[in-house]
């Protein structure tokens, strides 16, 4: 394994997260839906974690947090970029555009989140015993919650755009309703939603 790669993997999971904060606490402002604003609190608890949890591995492993690299800095002007985004619909959109645009961004951010940490996971598999544990460790306490951002929010995302778009929809949505954690676990929700109209 490429220890400058795995360490930019690094850098980038940490700025994902830092800005994955930032996403949520925007997000937040424009959640209409009770249910939807209490997941994402819930959601921005766990980020924050998750902050901590990969701040532990670079001082497991001896990285400096406020390292800068090329994949960082592009990485952190995404974040900032969703942020904007729901910045801008908050001040020009009405509030039910405003909070799907607010699940869009989420979801492009997770979908980050998730290959951070699913890239994490293969390395896991390949790594010094000396990492190994320390990457383990937090594998177990992050991957079941990144798993739920994505596909829950995904599930959000698409049943706010059919209610906008005047149709029936269900809240809150089937991967909530059946707490999915795996993509097959997802398509399964999405398929059952015509049953939970």
């Amino acid at each position: 394994m490429k220890s400058d790669q795995l360490n930019e993997l690094l850098y980038q999971m940490l700025e994902t997260e830092m800005g994955g904060v930032e996403v949520y606490r925007t997000a937040i402002r424009c959640a209409t839906n009770d249910d939807l604003k209490r997941e994402w609190q819930k959601y921005l608890q766990q980020t924050e974690n998750h902050v901590q949890i990969v701040t532990e591995i670079f001082e497991s492993i001896g990285l400096d947090t406020s390292a800068e690299t090329p994949g960082r800095k592009v990485v952190r002007h995404v974040g900032e970029s969703l942020v904007k985004a729901m910045e801008m619909a908050l001040s020009s959109a009405p509030s039910e555009a405003a909070q799907i645009v607010a699940a869009e961004c989420v979801v492009l951010a997770e979908t980050k989140d998730h290959l951070n940490w699913e890239l994490l996971g293969q390395v896991t598999k390949k790594a010094k015993s000396e990492h190994k544990k320390t990457f383990e460790a937090a594998q177990e306490k992050v991957e079941d919650e990144e798993d739920e951002h994505l596909y829950h929010t995904a599930g959000w995302a698409r049943e706010l755009w059919i209610e906008f778009l005047g149709m029936p929809a269900v809240m809150p949505p089937p991967e909530e309703e059946k707490d999915v954690k795996t993509a097959i676990g997802a398509a399964r929700a999405k398929q059952a939603r015509a049953e939970m109209l």
